[in-house]
């Protein structure tokens, strides 16, 4: 459905859709108990570890007092695992961009699947992988699910835009300046073929009120044992 009628961003279709359920993979250790609740000896003695761990968490950061790419009022409080929308748009990364946010701000991105969510997550280890000279690992995920509503900028229909480059060095500028263009309309995010999943859509979430009722699904475990390939199981 259109946004309406005749829109566009970026030269690109504007389309307004609906996805009642949407996949993440999140690295399951941003689930397990806070890293400094052994140290303390109770409440009152976490609450004192908590400040200290804040004054160097960056989404802590970002919420209190915003970042140079996200201001504070733009995150999301008092929802179910808010900590885990924010932290996806406060750490982005800090010296180069994504396909869709520039450095400093990250994006919610998803797929319908999970296998495409693994196929996007295991491309990108591997990558880490091979530039550290060892492809020995073993990562556990877990679902985050989501949905999404609102006006989206559609490249469904635009496979060779330079947007979906798959070496990061071309695709990544254009993905960017489609982003911002979409979020200077005011725009929930960007629909787009997977560059690693072959007939799979993928989404991207340019604002964090655009990720709505998250839920913890299953988890995976992606393991690496001497080689670039990788096998997926259950932990």
């Amino acid at each position: 459905m259109a946004g309406s009628e005749g829109e566009t961003c970026a030269g690109l279709p504007v389309v307004r859709e609906a996805f009642p359920r949407t996949v993440r993979l999140v690295a399951s250790a941003r689930l397990r108990e806070a890293v400094l609740a052994p140290l303390a000896d109770g409440a009152e003695a976490l609450g004192q570890l908590a400040e200290i761990e804040g004054a160097t968490s960056g989404r802590l950061i970002a919420e209190t007092r915003g970042t140079p790419a996200l201001r504070a009022d733009e995150l999301v409080h008092n929802v179910p695992h808010a900590a885990f929308i924010n932290a996806s748009f406060a750490y982005g990364t800090p010296r180069a961009p994504t396909r869709f946010s520039p450095p400093g701000r990250g994006a919610w991105y998803a797929a319908l699947t999970v296998e495409t969510c693994i196929a996007e997550v295991g491309f990108h280890l591997t990558r880490a992988l091979a530039d550290a000279g060892d492809f020995n690992a073993t990562v556990d995920y877990a679902e985050m699910l989501v949905s999404m509503a609102g006006l989206f900028v559609d490249l469904r229909g635009a496979a060779r835009h330079p947007a979906l480059d798959p070496d990061p060095v071309s695709g990544y500028p254009a993905g960017n300046a489609i982003a911002a263009a979409a979020r200077a309309a005011g725009h929930n995010g960007i629909l787009y073929p997977s560059v690693r999943g072959a007939g799979a859509l993928c989404l991207a979430a340019l604002w964090p009120h655009a990720v709505q009722s998250v839920v913890q699904g299953a988890l995976y475990r992606l393991r690496w044992s001497g080689t670039p390939d990788f096998t997926v199981d259950a932990p």
